[in-house]
């Protein structure tokens, strides 16, 4: 005997139509709700931070040949192109880049391969040759870079050298994502002063101007990122979240690759992996992130590249409150 028989018999043709005609409405109420669910939920936000290892022109030793003033071999630039493609972000936010020029190479070789990212900030700073700059799917809405920013240390003046990349992008008509990237000084030692120390002072300076933004709006959706060349234990780091339990903390999004691993940095003279480049997020931004699709990217040939690899952050563009379920 069917389903429709067996109720037919027990609660007869009136009860069996209005039964199967509340089943229907549940139905079409499910389906409803799943369709405005999607439609709640829009697709996350792909964000890379990537130092491209000297993509611009500089003297330089290639297979065995020391060249003058030659740009990032065409073996290298190709990797970086593949890998990103492969990504396929919505929005990059890269440490030494050289020229607009060189930028604009990197755009149009992302854009032949299937990646077209058409909107484009440049931070031009006291470094001449290297340079922070990001593309994007969406337009940017807003800049403020700080490139001219300065800072005293034993007597002397010293400038930050590559500056504080700073704009904001128009992700919908909703949602909008500050990036604030950088690249602090390296560990080389110089003449000048002290590394450690010109390290710190910029980290001051960056955490100076983040403060600002937050203290003017605590629910700003802010990405810091960058090539910090510190490790997390280190008193730049510690500057630049700030205190944990303040409203203008950054959260650390830690991220490994498919092995588990954090190192984002290869240094081959002293055979160290560190992990030197990261991503932190403010309040506001951290119920966005969706730390299951966030990692680093890892490849075989990623040395080819550049002696970095990728930060992968994936952020759901809807904004919510810290606590609140992400949709």
């Amino acid at each position: 005997m069917t389903f429709g028989l067996r109720l037919g018999a027990r609660f007869g043709g009136t009860a069996l139509i209005g039964i199967l005609s509340c089943l229907a409405t549940q139905q079409g109420l499910s389906q409803d709700s799943a369709s405005v669910s999607q439609q709640e939920a829009p697709a996350p936000v792909k964000f890379v931070a990537y130092n491209l290892k000297n993509y611009l022109k500089m003297d330089r030793r290639v297979g065995g040949e020391f060249l003058e003033n030659a740009p990032k071999p065409e073996t290298e630039v190709g990797k970086v192109v593949e890998f990103l493609v492969a990504i396929h972000p919505d929005v990059i936010g890269v440490c030494e880049i050289g020229s607009e020029a060189d930028l604009a190479d990197l755009q149009s070789r992302l854009k032949a391969a299937g990646l077209d990212l058409p909107y484009s900030e440049w931070a031009d700073a006291a470094d001449s040759v290297r340079h922070v700059a990001a593309l994007s799917r969406f337009p940017f809405s807003a800049k403020d870079h700080q490139t001219k920013l300065r800072y005293q240390m034993d007597g002397k003046e010293f400038e930050f050298h590559r500056g504080i990349l700073d704009a904001t992008v128009q992700v919908n008509a909703d949602y909008k994502l500050r990036l604030l990237g950088t690249h602090l000084k390296s560990k080389r030692e110089v003449k000048e002063g002290d590394q450690a120390l010109m390290r710190r002072n910029e980290a001051h300076l960056l955490r100076t101007h983040l403060e600002t933004i937050l203290k003017a709006n605590p629910d700003e959706n802010v990405i810091m990122y960058g090539d910090f060349n510190d490790t997390r234990n280190e008193t730049p780091i510690k500057v630049l979240q700030g205190k944990f339990s303040s409203d203008t903390y950054m959260r650390d999004i830690q991220v490994a690759d498919e092995d588990g691993h954090r190192w984002t940095y290869y240094w081959s003279y002293a055979d160290i992996y560190s992990r030197f480049d990261f991503a932190f997020v403010s309040k506001g931004l951290y119920p966005e992130i969706v730390q299951e699709k966030s990692y680093i990217f890892a490849d075989p040939d990623w040395f080819t590249a550049s002696d970095h690899r990728p930060l992968v952050i994936s952020v759901s563009p809807k904004n919510v409150e810290e606590g609140s379920p992400r949709k």
